[in-house]
């Protein structure tokens, strides 16, 4: 069976069976054949003889398509969890427990930290006090997007509320030394719970709330990239972020 379309790409530019294996590097047979009997060239012959024809090389050789080889599990996870609610809220607080230079909470909310756990305040002054610099982003009750994220989960103005409530709770951490508290309108992906090295991400899924949605937790390894995108996602958050000041 020929190649149709490599025949009507050679006769459009003019090209020859013998031109274009001078062109390519090849002998003029093995053009021939491409053409005749639609055998597959090299990837190395295919593409420039793709560049020379003007045209898309795997549009003339279609198997030259290989599927992309599967990456093994990322180094960087350490685990997968399907819902928020699978983990204990200790395991959030004894993550922020053992940070020695960043606590890093971007959220909406997630005011199931204090209430699982009234002393988080104190635990975040004790890692302050220890050099941490602790930075919490809250979502803005007045945004948008927070409201929409609530029509989404169905809890009608609920978010709001607890955005507002969430703030509530952090606000006697307001002047602490290495303690900055920030609100946020963006359209938020994930919660990100940061501990140095240490991140657990929790999704966001439409129409659902984040305690039934994944976590997975993140180590920071080797040459991984996979952390660092979402430290990346909260900088560019926190930079765009309001700060909230002492009343």
């Amino acid at each position: 069976m020929p190649n149709k379309r490599l025949k009507e790409a050679m006769a459009t530019g003019g090209w020859t069976c013998s031109a274009l294996a001078e062109k390519v590097g090849v002998d003029t047979k093995s053009v021939e054949r491409w053409a005749s009997q639609n055998r597959t060239p090299r990837l190395g012959a295919a593409r420039l003889a793709a560049e020379a024809l003007g045209s898309d090389m795997l549009a003339l050789w279609p198997s030259l398509r290989q599927p992309r080889t599967a990456r093994a599990i990322s180094p960087e996870l350490v685990a997968l969890y399907e819902q928020r609610a699978d983990l204990p809220a200790s395991a959030f607080v004894d993550l922020l427990g053992k940070a020695t230079k960043n606590i890093d909470v971007l959220v909406y909310a997630a005011v199931f930290l204090h209430e699982a756990y009234p002393r988080l305040n104190e635990l975040l002054r004790e890692r302050a006090t220890e050099g941490c610099v602790v930075r919490i982003a809250l979502g803005d009750a007045e945004s948008e997007n927070v409201r929409q994220r609530g029509e989404e989960e169905k809890f009608g103005d609920g978010i709001e509320s607890r955005c507002r409530l969430a703030l509530m709770h952090y606000r006697p951490l307001l002047g602490t030394p290495g303690i900055e508290i920030r609100t946020h309108g963006t359209t938020l992906y994930n919660s990100l719970y940061r501990a140095d090295d240490q991140m657990l991400v929790n999704a966001h899924v439409w129409g659902v709330n984040a305690f039934g949605t994944p976590v997975w937790h993140l180590r920071r390894a080797g040459a991984g990239t996979l952390f660092g995108t979402y430290a990346a996602s909260f900088e560019a958050v926190w930079n765009a972020a309001q700060p909230v000041e002492r009343s």
